[in-house]
């Protein structure tokens, strides 16, 4: 329990920088109004009050996430993987054959936000930056279906694609909650036996339900897209579970046994950065093979169309030719 010794007071007046683009400027610029964090706490707590406030989520992650542009397109199908719906996205250009490298996406949202449509429209985002034949995991999420449904719900779909797909033919990514539940998937995958992918992308993790870094504080405020602490979707999601379970919080696994070689990424007014760069430092410590991205002023998410972005893009596209070619 921190003292008031221990707490540091500042107020003071934080400019955008003139160290990032044009347009990432004008994204911080426009401030927390922009900020998705709050809007994720209903009126009222129960399940209809939750049902409200996800439907606006999604909603808003499809008219935002449509307006950007994705080059390139992709064609996408829906299918079943077991029992769980996929959406496959065919870039335009990508040969369709079935030597052709997958990547296993899962999508972000708090882990209540970003079903159905929602997942449809951030996948072509996802396609689009990597460039490869893209499975999106349109998984259960709360108030209906808590953990562990979205975490069985993504092994059941790796297990699936395994029957078909070469391990060393997969990647493996997620951001925010996405980041969550991809990390975890590893743990649980080879805790179940399973082959590891060839490499795991990680944008922005929610690694640490627990919130315990230091930049819950020190970004809180800062970070224009995520304006709050996610807490209440978390309790939703995890219920009495322990929030150090590394399946629920990947940060606190044991990565001695195996982990497949991980980019990690982050901006310095991401709320999530402690996040990043605490899994960065497990995963080294344990002989993982792991790189870290830390953006300049980027917050959660990224700058949406900005040049950062398209960097971030390349460098996660070198880093999956670099292990898939192994």
């Amino acid at each position: 329990m921190a003292t008031p010794e221990d707490v540091l007071e500042v107020t003071r007046r934080i400019p955008v920088p003139s160290t990032v683009s044009a347009h990432a400027r004008q994204f911080l610029a426009m401030g927390l109004s922009f900020g998705g964090g709050a809007m994720l706490r209903p009126e009222r707590p129960d399940r209809d009050g939750w049902r409200a406030v996800i439907a606006a989520g999604d909603q808003m992650l499809i008219d935002f996430v449509t307006a950007l542009p994705a080059e390139p397109g992709s064609t996408v199908e829906t299918t079943l993987a077991g029992d769980v719906p996929v959406f496959v996205l065919q870039p335009d250009g990508v040969t369709n054959d079935p030597e052709q490298p997958i990547y296993f996406d899962i999508h972000g949202g708090a882990m209540i936000v970003g079903a159905g449509e929602a997942c449809r429209a951030l996948a072509t985002k996802t396609a689009a930056m990597v460039r490869m034949r893209t499975w999106s995991v349109d998984y259960r999420m709360p108030p209906d279906h808590p953990y562990p449904a979205a975490l069985d719900d993504c092994i059941t779909a790796y297990r699936h694609l395994l029957e078909f797909q070469a391990p060393e033919r997969i990647v493996v990514g997620g951001g925010s909650a996405g980041g969550n539940l991809a990390a975890a998937l590893m743990l649980r995958a080879r805790d179940e036996g399973l082959p590891l992918p060839a490499a795991l992308v990680l944008l922005s993790p929610e690694a640490d339900l627990t919130e315990s870094g230091d930049s819950f504080a020190t970004n809180l405020g800062i970070d224009c897209v995520l304006t709050s602490s996610l807490a209440e979707s978390i309790a939703l999601n995890a219920g009495d579970h322990d929030l150090t379970d590394p399946y629920l919080s990947p940060l606190f696994g044991d990565f001695s046994g195996g982990f497949p070689p991980t980019l990690l990424q982050a901006g310095t007014r991401d709320l999530f950065l402690s996040n990043t760069v605490r899994l960065h430092r497990r995963l080294r410590a344990a002989g993982v093979d792991a790189e870290l991205h830390v953006f300049e002023a980027m917050p959660h998410g990224g700058f949406f169309g900005a040049p950062e972005d398209a960097d971030l893009a390349q460098e996660v596209r070198r880093f999956i030719a670099a292990h898939l070619a192994k």
